[in-house]
């Protein structure tokens, strides 16, 4: 199938959709066929069973009930991808670390992103952002992007939420990336956070820095430095929702600077944002 420019993710060739079967998974289903079909890739669903390390004597039947539960789903969301003529393939496996099962398999089938949901089955009161999703992202796969359950990516506007740090660097390049193969975008929102008001100057250097390399790349996408005082998590969402944008594109997890957008911060703006978020990590030493 040829690829069309209509993407928000670049080049992408492989898609691992994670998935428990739950309708907490709808919207990263429709984004994953989304950009399957946009961008000619293949889709791997992956579907990991966790065992509980407790009662590992059930484990059979436990597993039992949860393939009986997700065949269903699974086999409609295969219906999807042969309508739309996405290559695809299944890999269900059981685990005691369901999460660093996904990322272990999300490597092992070359995925260039994880798509998946924002909650899951188990700790959806617990953190803002599900458990599962969080412990994922935790394990710095170099893109994860996570999917609230309703939500569908148009693909006109982004946010990309940057305080200068390495792995905000890596978001910004995604975002230019982005600007120069989707046709669909038309505005990047560059929002940098400054925790008081002694720091909003060096906040809207740091937002207007994006905006100058994109204009120097020729990035044909109309690109707005945005600063603000605030909490981070806050702000970004909430800025998010007012520029309507389709995605954040956020650091992952780091060191030093970067925890003004990390680790609990990066859990929260998944939690609190009306959209999709993608987090950028550095990619795995080969």
């Amino acid at each position: 199938m040829t690829k069309q420019s209509t993407q928000l993710m670049g080049e992408v060739e492989i898609i691992a959709l994670a998935t428990d079967g739950s309708s907490f998974s709808d919207g990263a289903v429709q984004e994953a066929i989304f950009f399957g079909q946009a961008c000619g890739a293949k889709l791997v669903i992956l579907n990991v069973i966790g065992i509980d390390t407790e009662s590992a004597t059930s484990a059979h039947s436990t597993s039992a009930s949860h393939r009986s539960d997700t065949k269903e789903y699974i086999e409609n969301i295969v219906k999807m991808a042969g309508d739309s003529d996405i290559e695809c393939e299944v890999v269900i496996e059981e685990s005691y670390q369901p999460d660093k099962a996904i990322v272990e398999l999300s490597y092992k089938h070359n995925a260039d992103v994880i798509i998946m949901g924002r909650h899951g089955r188990k700790g959806l009161l617990k953190l803002l952002v599900g458990s599962m999703t969080s412990k994922v992202i935790g394990h710095g796969f170099p893109r994860v992007l996570v999917v609230p359950k309703d939500f569908f990516i148009g693909g006109e506007k982004i946010l990309l939420a940057t305080d200068g740090s390495e792995f905000s660097a890596m978001a910004a390049e995604e975002s230019m990336s982005m600007g120069e193969h989707c046709s669909t975008l038309k505005e990047v929102h560059v929002l940098s956070v400054a925790a008081r008001e002694s720091d909003l100057d060096k906040a809207s250097q740091i937002a207007q820095s994006v905006c100058d390399k994109a204009k120097e790349r020729k990035v044909n996408v109309t690109c707005t430095a945005n600063a603000v005082v605030g909490r981070p998590s806050e702000v970004i969402a909430a800025t998010a929702l007012e520029k309507d944008v389709d995605m954040i594109l956020i650091g992952g997890h780091g060191k030093g600077l970067s925890k003004l957008l990390m680790g609990h911060v990066t859990e929260k703006v998944i939690g609190r944002a009306h959209c999709s978020v993608l987090v950028i990590e550095k990619k795995k030493d080969s």
